[in-house]
């Protein structure tokens, strides 16, 4: 064996999404284009300041993977008092959020269009946030996938730093077993309590809108289990 067959391959890290070549329309492109200034954050930018990143402190909720973005735009229309800070992946959700942003003259919500355990551990400050969404994230059913769902004992400390205390992790999805792994993980994670009591899903709260996903899952005859944790300590 050569010595260049003996080098060992560089470790990559594991993703918990596959960024797709979705088609961006015109009206996606120019609304990213004249609307990201405005509403877009990047990593580059560093930590934030959410005190000042409204205009004013406001108790600021957390979003990974927004979609294309119509439950966070709803949830945001609901609650002017908060702000909203979406994660998606996907640039065409990008361009029609921003578009709707513009749209309905929303100034609580700020997008990062990039990898979310990026900007957890970049861009969001400790003991910072009210809340983490994460709705209907990849199920990844495969088994020999499930190293790739988001949900794991490392992630969940990862939000566990950024809330602060009594703030919660609220996940959904509409994939049973995937349920069942996250109630596993999120059970026995440190400083955490089910806000449903041990073991227990929680109903969906009025004020979190029904998804496509949800939508969809339904249609083929999927349930839906929301997952609500508190961080305690």
């Amino acid at each position: 064996m050569s010595e260049t067959e003996q080098q060992p391959r560089p470790m990559r890290n594991v993703r918990s999404f596959v960024v797709r070549a979705g088609r961006m329309t015109e009206g996606q492109e120019r609304a990213l284009k004249e609307n990201w200034p405005l509403y877009g954050l990047e990593l580059s930018g560093g930590r934030l300041d959410l005190n000042t990143l409204f205009g004013e402190p406001k108790p600021v909720v957390l979003e990974i993977g927004f979609g294309m973005g119509d439950s966070l735009i709803e949830m945001a229309r609901r609650a002017p008092e908060k702000g909203f800070i979406g994660i998606e992946v996907h640039p065409p959700g990008v361009g029609r959020l921003l578009a709707r942003v513009r749209e309905e003259g929303l100034d609580n919500i700020r997008v990062y269009c990039d990898d979310a355990v990026e900007v957890l551990a970049q861009c969001i400050p400790d003991n910072s946030l009210a809340g983490v969404q994460l709705f209907f994230p990849d199920p990844w059913p495969k088994k020999r996938h499930h190293k790739r769902r988001i949900v794991q004992p490392e992630f969940a400390q990862a939000i566990r730093r950024k809330l602060s205390l009594g703030g919660t992790f609220h996940m959904a999805t509409d994939w049973e077993n995937y349920a069942e792994h996250m109630m596993e993980v999120m059970s026995v994670a440190d400083g955490f309590r089910n806000s449903a009591g041990e073991g227990e899903y929680s109903p969906q709260p009025d004020w979190r809108p029904v998804t496509k996903f949800q939508k969809r899952g339904e249609k083929l005859g999927h349930g839906v289990w929301d997952l609500i944790f508190e961080r305690i300590e």
